[in-house]
């Protein structure tokens, strides 16, 4: 008990921040970022729903959003949003269904296999939510370092270039802990069902023993008193 109330625990905790970081990722404006601070007298950050520019001297910052979602976006961060978008939705439930498993949420308490269910089916959630957030925030980062690459290899120099930022960073840990704690909770709470599906059926098995020896004694001693009892009426009927 004792350890499955440990990785319950710690699956939690992954999760949570987990959860959190990929939310951090898709609405912070830093997924992009110039790569030439040294020439540069601001800082440049694009993200998936804004631009940011902020001055290096008094920190100033102004943003520009993007267009409406119904205008013509690139398909890198159209896709990117989309599986952003999909990885918060699943990690947010997934951790709500962690909770509602957890033993010290007083939730179904006498309902012991049906809490490690909630926690199996909130491990497998988190897996599938880390599938988009990965590739959605790998894929972003390696298509910027390509375009960044393909630049500089043709001596192509367009004033500012960039490389990928601590928001597209974000996303991949979110991601990473998602794996980590839906894998986390997935193998351990197969093993502790079983566990725990063989002690149920045990004292199961133990009650049916002893309901089955009592009914046996019932029953031995059942005929005896009906048969004492026959026999005085039937005495007192010949009398």
């Amino acid at each position: 008990a004792g350890m499955r109330l440990f990785l319950q625990y710690v699956g939690c905790f992954f999760a949570f921040f987990s959860t959190g970081f990929l939310i951090a990722s898709t609405w912070t404006d830093c997924w992009m970022v110039n790569a030439d601070d040294s020439l540069e007298v601001s800082t440049k950050c694009r993200g998936l729903w804004w631009e940011c520019v902020t001055n290096v001297f008094d920190g100033i910052q102004t943003c520009d959003e993007y267009d409406s979602i119904f205008a013509e976006h690139p398909v890198k961060l159209v896709l990117t949003r989309a599986m952003m978008i999909t990885a918060d939705i699943l990690a947010g439930f997934g951790f709500l269904f962690l909770v509602l498993g957890l033993d010290c949420i007083k939730f179904l308490p006498d309902e012991p296999l049906i809490k490690l269910r909630i926690c199996l089916v909130s491990g497998v959630t988190l897996l599938i939510a880390g599938l988009p957030g990965i590739t959605g925030s790998v894929w972003y980062a390696v298509d910027v370092y390509v375009e960044r690459s393909s630049l500089v290899f043709h001596n192509v120099f367009l004033g500012i270039q960039y490389k990928f930022g601590w928001s597209c960073w974000l996303g991949m840990a979110g991601s990473l802990g998602c794996f980590l704690s839906g894998s986390l909770l997935t193998c351990c709470t197969y093993l502790f069902r079983e566990t725990s599906s063989g002690r149920l059926h045990s004292a199961y098995s133990l009650r049916k023993g002893y309901s089955s020896a009592g009914t046996i004694v019932t029953n031995v001693h059942l005929p005896s008193s009906q048969t004492a009892t026959a026999k005085m009426y039937a005495v007192d009927t010949r009398v």
